[in-house]
């Protein structure tokens, strides 16, 4: 993989677990949606205060948090951890150039408060494993996994 030497663009969201819903935030208010999981009552996406263009970088961590924050409760289930209610997950999307060349990076930091350290390190490495938009960056893009318990 290439290493970006100048980054363009870069997508931030926040992404929370909560009783009615996860919920993903652009970290400048263009992107503000409600999500859900395949299968449950609640639409899938509710753009609840879209601005004029969320950037794709955006959206595409905003796709991705959704589903690696549900894929850290499978995790958890597995290694029979029980997640904190303040679990949340912010993802960084650069994209960036090295000479001509387009790339993109990815920044995951996870926040597991309350946990163990090493408790949260399994849980956030596994959801790494199960997210399958983690399977499909895997190899194509540099990422970074970040935990944080405190």
């Amino acid at each position: 993989m290439s290493k970006i030497e100048k980054v363009l663009v870069t997508g931030k969201t926040h992404t929370k677990l909560s009783s009615s819903g996860n919920t993903s935030r652009g970290h400048n208010g263009n992107l503000d949606i409600e999500l859900s999981t395949p299968g449950s009552a609640k639409p899938a996406h509710v753009f609840v205060a879209t601005q004029p263009h969320p950037t794709a970088e955006q959206l595409f961590a905003g796709a991705w948090s959704a589903c690696y924050i549900a894929a850290l409760g499978l995790a958890a289930k597995e290694l029979k951890v029980t997640i904190p209610a303040d679990v949340s997950v912010d993802i960084e999307i650069d994209l960036g150039q090295t000479g001509n060349a387009y790339f993109l990076q990815a920044g995951l930091n996870v926040h597991l408060p309350g946990l163990p350290h090493e408790v949260a390190t399994a849980i956030a490495h596994a959801a790494d494993q199960i997210c399958p938009y983690s399977k499909a960056t895997r190899g194509n893009i540099d990422v970074y996994l970040n935990v944080q318990t405190a």
